[in-house]
């Protein structure tokens, strides 16, 4: 495990808030940078390929993830993140194999993993009291080597990105266009979904099963409204998730709120959503 005291300190003079001279707030400032931006770029596809319910069945198979690791007895959060990923590949597979529509196909993923989890939650007492901390999520107990894995995913995020942005934007846009430019639709789409469904295990460690959703598309929905071209809206999601969440990390951290992390750069966030809504508003006005 490499040293990332360097890094703590860092935060810690870049930042000479009396909060932040706190080792667990200096390792949750920068997971939150280190999230914030895959939370952010991802979202933008989500909200293209209009995929906000299928975000919501991947965080909340949060439940089966760590029933599974109780009886493997794995990480939890090895157990999370790989059945996410194989609930997320499972609902494009089936998606692009039936007539159903793909709303009917992740409800059926949602109901089951649900299902699965409640079920041996249910049977295992003890587990429901830990259950918690994965409803509301806690960023100040992230540790180094969660921090690394942050760090490692968000390299192979930004890689995929840059590779396929546009034509994600093609997918998304024109299916019968993306196939004309001779675009691999479903390899992309397998990809993505992969990628989001880990994405979304982070960020039920951060903000809790419950707001993974409003991480993914409330920075997205606000970069539409500021941006003017589809390159503008990924980096308006960037900035305003970045923001928000050193944003939120602090406001949380502050006697007069003492609020809950994930919740402020949720809330944060929702802020930016209304400053980009006002012109509209004032114009329609």
């Amino acid at each position: 495990m490499p040293d990332l005291s360097w890094l703590y300190d860092l935060v810690g003079r870049a930042l000479p808030l009396e909060c932040m001279q706190q080792r667990f707030m200096q390792q949750a400032l920068i997971a939150l940078v280190l999230l914030a931006p895959m939370t952010a770029s991802l979202g933008v596809q989500v909200v293209n390929f209009r995929m906000a319910f299928f975000s919501d069945a991947i965080s909340h198979s949060a439940f089966a993830g760590i029933a599974l690791g109780l009886i493997l007895s794995l990480d939890a959060h090895l157990a999370m993140a790989g059945f996410a990923a194989l609930v997320g590949l499972g609902i494009v597979a089936v998606g692009r194999r039936t007539t159903l529509s793909m709303d009917a196909v992740i409800g059926v993923f949602f109901s089951a993993a649900i299902a699965f989890g409640l079920a041996i939650i249910k049977r295992e007492p003890g587990l429901s009291r830990d259950i918690q901390k994965y409803l509301f999520g806690d960023i100040l107990t992230i540790t180094d080597a969660e921090i690394v894995s942050l760090a490692g995913m968000l390299l192979v995020l930004m890689v995929f990105e840059a590779v396929g942005y546009n034509r994600m934007l093609y997918v998304a846009l024109n299916p019968a266009l993306a196939a004309a430019h001779r675009i691999r639709s479903r390899i992309y789409q397998y990809i993505f979904a992969g990628l989001l469904s880990v994405v979304a295990i982070f960020s039920v460690w951060t903000v809790g099963v419950f707001l993974v959703t409003a991480m993914l598309i409330v920075p997205a929905a606000a970069g539409r409204n500021f941006a003017r071209s589809a390159g503008g809206m990924f980096w308006w999601a960037l900035a305003i998730a970045v923001s928000s969440a050193i944003a939120g990390l602090l406001i949380s951290a502050q006697p007069w709120a003492r609020t809950a992390t994930g919740a402020t750069v949720v809330l944060c966030a929702t802020v930016w959503f209304i400053v980009s809504m006002l012109p509209r508003l004032w114009r329609k006005g």
